[in-house]
């Protein structure tokens, strides 16, 4: 009896120990990972991110195909003083944060918007530029202030700021006669211009680059439905990525590198980096 007890004992103490032994593993495990992020980045070679595709002016294709735009130019420098290249992936938005927990992006670079959630499941750098959330219509259509959307259709791009600013106004929201959603601006913008919807909210970085530059029949109300800022995303468990990019960051603000990109793109310094 005495026996079989003392082996008990015995046995418990092993298992504690084991499992104590494990999980001391597993934290030196997570820990190193963390710790090793910059260097892994550093010995792959290259940086990738996601970006959103055709959100002019942060992102897209122009006349020769060439990738061009505001965040694209930031991320260049900055893989650059990383010692790195850098690799831009169009990422479908709906998907972005599957694109970033599975590693098939280093973070996601492309107008991503702060919000408290968005804290808590990331590691975000701190705000680099701001936005609004706006309405665009067409330029002789029938709304031309948000008195005239009573019961008009409306369209917005889903798993997007857009969809919660409209969420998140509920006399906006009982105002209009329905929201369509989009996967995409492009689509967006090309029922607009029919007439499938009489306005559609996005991004107000977007809509004034895109009605100055393509002609399109469109305009913008200038009265915003929320305001915004952006932040570049890196996963949770790499903060220290996440540091280093934007401790470069603050280093291009500090020698008029990001002050020289934002007057090429909006004609003066809209950065808000280390400020």
């Amino acid at each position: 009896m005495k026996n079989s007890t003392i082996k008990l004992v015995l046995l418990s103490f092993v298992l504690i120990l084991g499992f104590s032994s494990c999980s001391k593993n597993k934290a030196g495990e997570s820990a190193a990972t963390q710790k090793d992020a910059v260097e892994a980045l550093k010995s792959r070679g290259v940086l990738v991110i996601g970006y959103d595709v055709d959100f002019m002016p942060l992102a897209y294709r122009d006349s020769n195909n060439d990738l061009v735009g505001y965040d694209i130019e930031l991320a260049q420098e900055t893989a650059k003083r990383l010692g790195v290249e850098l690799k831009a992936l169009p990422i479908d938005w709906e998907d972005k944060d599957n694109e970033l927990e599975n590693g098939t992006i280093d973070c996601i670079w492309s107008g991503y918007t702060i919000t408290e959630a968005r804290k808590k499941a990331h590691s975000l750098t701190s705000r680099y530029l701001a936005n609004q959330q706006v309405l665009i219509v067409r330029k002789n259509g029938a709304v031309k202030n948000y008195d005239d959307l009573t019961g008009r259709v409306i369209g917005y791009r889903g798993a997007s700021s857009s969809e919660d600013a409209i969420n998140g106004n509920s006399s906006f929201k009982n105002k209009i006669g329905d929201a369509i959603t989009y996967k995409d601006n492009k689509s967006c913008l090309a029922d607009l211009k029919v007439g499938v919807i009489d306005a559609m909210v996005m991004d107000g970085i977007f809509a004034y680059y895109y009605v100055a530059q393509t002609g399109e029949p469109f305009e913008v109300i200038p009265t915003p439905l929320s305001d915004e800022e952006y932040s570049v995303c890196f996963r949770k468990n790499e903060p220290e990525l996440r540091d280093a990019v934007e401790k470069i960051l603050l280093e291009m603000a500090n020698d008029g590198t990001v002050e020289r990109i934002s007057t090429k793109w909006f004609g003066k310094d809209v950065s808000l980096i280390g400020k």
